[in-house]
């Protein structure tokens, strides 16, 4: 990383790069797991990981790197589901019902969604599955049933129903509880993510009355967050998924924060677009891009609403490095640049760089 942004350091003061902020204990951290399902000689259900580069399963009791109760709760599952003769999906013949298993265990709660997802839209002997899955898993407080009938290796589809606790888990996060669904998305590494968005907000550096544009919200998180801590902030988010936007909603209304932040669906570069056109005012942009990146036309509108801080959080430093140099030619400088370890063990690191307005 260090070489990656080698040049762009060279004009920086010493100690921009900051030290990797890791864990204390780099085991069981993932709070989300998942299984593929297939079927297994004598009516039995494959469960488990998929070989590298392979689609051939192997079993998994139990990893270091999970949450324990989440794959306890995906082999349960599989057995459960031999036991109610709910077949599994066959890929190659695009028969059976059961696909995948997803399992995400709260951090700061005792709450365990488990999402089925299914090649139909309701499964045999539903109620009776269901019963058993609460009986042999415990852990299991919510239960949704996510439906995917497509040739694909996408895990999640577009519809899914609640088939018990209404089909949703509530976790917490720098003191803000948050209520997530199957195609939510939330950090695996909820630990790192409390230290991911400390960063974030504490860079912006952020006073009650600030007016805050959070680029790429998701479900509200590092908004929320932000409004949580600083009274009187006023937070602006944008989400091009209109399930999240809802969540995020949802989230504000519950955590008593809704009259200080607004959600909207929309593409954060249309957004940005029609924002500079309005000559809208933001005193800091905080922005959390996918993995490709934000937009040259995104990032020329920031430029052009000129907010004295932007925090570009990132989960591809390739990508974030491409944008900065778009940011820093556009007038702003690199204060602070601190990886951040989210999934130890692997190559993988997300960045929070922390950039201001250069002055004359």
């Amino acid at each position: 990383m260090a070489e990656l942004f080698s040049d762009i350091l060279a004009g920086c003061d010493e100690g921009t790069l900051a030290p990797i902020r890791g864990m204390e204990d780099p085991f069981a951290y993932r709070n989300k797991a998942a299984t593929p399902l297939a079927p297994g000689p004598h009516g039995s259900i494959q469960c488990g990981l998929y070989a590298k580069g392979t689609h051939r399963i192997v079993r998994c009791p139990s990893c270091l790197v999970e949450d324990v109760r989440c794959r306890r709760v995906l082999n349960s599952l599989a057995r459960t589901a031999e036991l109610c003769k709910v077949a599994a999906y066959d890929e190659d013949r695009g028969r059976g019902l059961l696909r995948h298993a997803v399992a995400r265990a709260g951090w700061k709660t005792d709450e365990l969604l488990l999402t089925i997802v299914a090649n139909g839209e309701r499964l045999p002997r539903e109620r009776e599955l269901v019963r058993r899955v609460l009986r042999h898993a415990p852990d299991v407080t919510a239960i949704a049933l996510n439906t995917n009938t497509r040739r694909t290796n996408a895990i999640l589809g577009t519809r899914t129903r609640a088939l018990h606790g209404g089909g949703l888990m509530r976790d917490e996060l720098l003191g803000v509880t948050f209520e997530i669904g199957p195609t939510s998305f939330y950090q695996t590494n909820p630990a790192q993510t409390e230290v991911l968005y400390g960063l974030a907000i504490d860079g912006a550096r952020l006073e009650p009355g600030m007016r805050v544009l959070d680029a790429y919200c998701g479900i509200g998180t590092i908004g929320l967050c932000a409004a949580s801590r600083i009274p009187g902030l006023r937070v602006t988010g944008v989400e091009v998924g209109s399930d999240a936007v809802s969540d995020a909603r949802r989230n504000a209304r519950a955590n008593g924060l809704a009259s200080g932040c607004r959600f909207v669906c929309a593409d954060a570069t249309s957004y940005m677009r029609e924002a500079a056109a309005r000559r809208e005012r933001f005193d800091a942009v905080i922005m959390d891009p996918p993995r490709a990146g934000s937009t040259p036309e995104f990032l020329g509108s920031v430029i052009a609403l000129a907010p004295e801080r932007v925090v570009y959080v990132s989960c591809n430093v390739v990508t974030q490095r491409r944008d900065m140099e778009r940011l820093l030619a556009g007038g702003y400088r690199l204060d602070r640049l601190t990886p951040v370890d989210m999934f130890p063990h692997t190559r993988h690191v997300e960045t929070v760089a922390l950039l201001s307005r250069a002055r004359g």
